[in-house]
């Protein structure tokens, strides 16, 4: 994966950037990559490519939670494995190598997304539009995707990790979300990150890169 700047998301990185709400801090960040693989992901692609394969080779047709169906599929595995890359991009000091399938999932709408930003971002959307004319935040965001990506064109997922597979989770977080937006045509991921930090926490958990962790579970589960 190739990290491509774009300009669209310049403002709405600067203003997620450690924006002051009070008693938390809310982070967020818009990036772009390319879905070609350098040296490390083609090893990284090659190795997940032989888990997965590995773990349709052991699991039973008949067993009702079995990913296999959607596993068996060549283009769902190269998605899972282009999510899996792009966050490791996203937090270069945090291994996702393990990470678990099922912890995606295929968002039917962009609704979703739209529902989430509102729900968690109300505050935040309250001081950009202070800031930007009376501008909607959520409304400035589906832009700046859609120049970049298509969002129409896009298959949109999110990583609902656990615990032990939420890098931000050790800096202290409140919540967190994780939104992809893949163009298949254009080859091409926009991933959105957001989270909250309580100020009780400390100002040394909003700052750095996340330490390095390790998921203990296979990759099962999937459903895009």
């Amino acid at each position: 994966m190739k990290f491509l700047e774009y300009t669209p998301f310049d403002s709405l990185n600067l203003f997620l950037d450690q924006l002051n709400l009070g008693d938390c801090t809310i982070r967020g960040n818009l990036e772009a990559f390319s879905c070609k693989h350098t040296a490390t992901d083609r090893r990284l692609s090659i190795s997940l490519e032989h888990e997965i394969l590995d773990y349709l080779g052991k699991s039973s047709d008949s067993d009702p939670s079995s990913p296999v169906e959607h596993l068996s599929s060549r283009s769902s595995r190269k998605t899972l494995i282009y999510l899996v890359l792009t966050l490791g991009h996203m937090y270069p000091d945090y291994d996702f190598s393990a990470v678990r399938a099922h912890l995606f999932f295929q968002e039917e709408e962009l609704e979703s997304f739209k529902q989430m930003v509102d729900t968690y971002l109300s505050d935040a959307s309250r001081q950009w539009a202070a800031t930007n004319d009376g501008n909607s935040l959520l409304d400035s965001m589906t832009k700046a995707i859609d120049e970049v990506i298509k969002i129409r064109e896009c298959d949109i997922y999110s990583y609902n990790p656990d615990t032990d597979g939420d890098p931000v989770q050790e800096k202290g977080a409140i919540w967190s979300f994780y939104y992809f937006f893949y163009n298949r045509k254009l080859k091409r991921v926009v991933s959105f990150r957001c989270y909250c930090t309580s100020k009780l926490s400390g100002d040394d958990f909003l700052i750095g890169a996340a330490s390095d962790g390790e998921e203990e579970d296979a990759l099962i589960d999937m459903d895009i």
